[in-house]
């Protein structure tokens, strides 16, 4: 893959030491760490890393004091735990929220839970790839739009890597079925995309080569079963001692 985007979401190397030293030690309880949490959270929103660790650090401060709960701080960590699928990193940030936003019951409405209610249909889509299903939903409603609009690079993000994990399982595959995965317009999007960011090759078949790696490869598969004569006798022996 061409793309430099960094995927390591647990313990990017973007971390500074002022974050380390929060999350390290007691200094992750203190509340007023939360403003410098936010902060770095707009960070990696603008410069396309995630810092998951970082981001259920200041949902664990929200947890603990619930008056500095700022909903659009809370849809972008939730959004950019998405973006790091497949994973558990969505869940894990939305067991820190609190039931009445993360599982509202009946009747039970607020900004901020149908929010997480959208985002949880997003992942969904994403942890099951059902990627056209992503896409589609992504363009029904503008209140995406709104939940997507602070993280930068947002799509292109989802497209590199969907592309990552089709190269895990494929070595060939029709342009056709790329442009719904990857949510593109048309063949000739999918083409300056694939040949500019993955370096993957489209031949004019419509048929898009992805270069061979230790996942995609077709490995051969060598099952041996040894088996003395001394274990065969034994067998027979003991058939014909049952028959006799």
């Amino acid at each position: 893959m061409a793309s430099t985007l960094n995927m390591n979401g647990e313990d990017p190397v973007e971390r500074p030491q002022q974050i380390r030293d929060i999350i390290g030690g007691l200094e992750r309880y203190n509340p007023q760490a939360a403003e410098v949490l936010e902060a770095y959270l707009q960070q990696q929103c603008e410069e396309k890393f995630t810092d998951c660790n970082a981001n259920r650090a200041l949902l664990k401060l929200y947890q603990l004091n619930p008056d500095r709960i700022k909903d659009e701080i809370v849809t972008n960590v939730l959004v950019k735990t998405m973006t790091q699928f497949p994973s558990p990193q969505f869940d894990l940030a939305l067991h820190l929220l609190s039931p009445s936003y993360s599982n509202p019951g009946p009747g039970s409405s607020s900004d901020l839970a149908e929010a997480v209610a959208k985002l949880r249909t997003l992942n969904s889509h994403l942890e099951g790839a059902r990627y056209d299903h992503f896409w589609a939903t992504l363009e029904s409603d503008d209140i995406y739009a709104d939940l997507t609009t602070d993280i930068k690079g947002f799509e292109e993000i989802i497209r590199v890597k969907i592309a990552q994990l089709i190269s895990l399982a494929f070595r060939e595959i029709n342009i056709s079925v790329l442009e719904s995965y990857l949510g593109l317009r048309s063949e000739a999007e999918v083409k300056t995309f694939v040949t500019e960011t993955c370096g993957w090759k489209v031949g004019d078949d419509g048929i898009v080569h992805i270069p061979k790696n230790s996942e995609n490869e077709a490995k051969k598969t060598e099952i041996r079963e040894d088996v003395s004569i001394d274990m065969f006798s034994r067998v027979i022996k003991r058939s014909w001692e049952e028959n006799a």
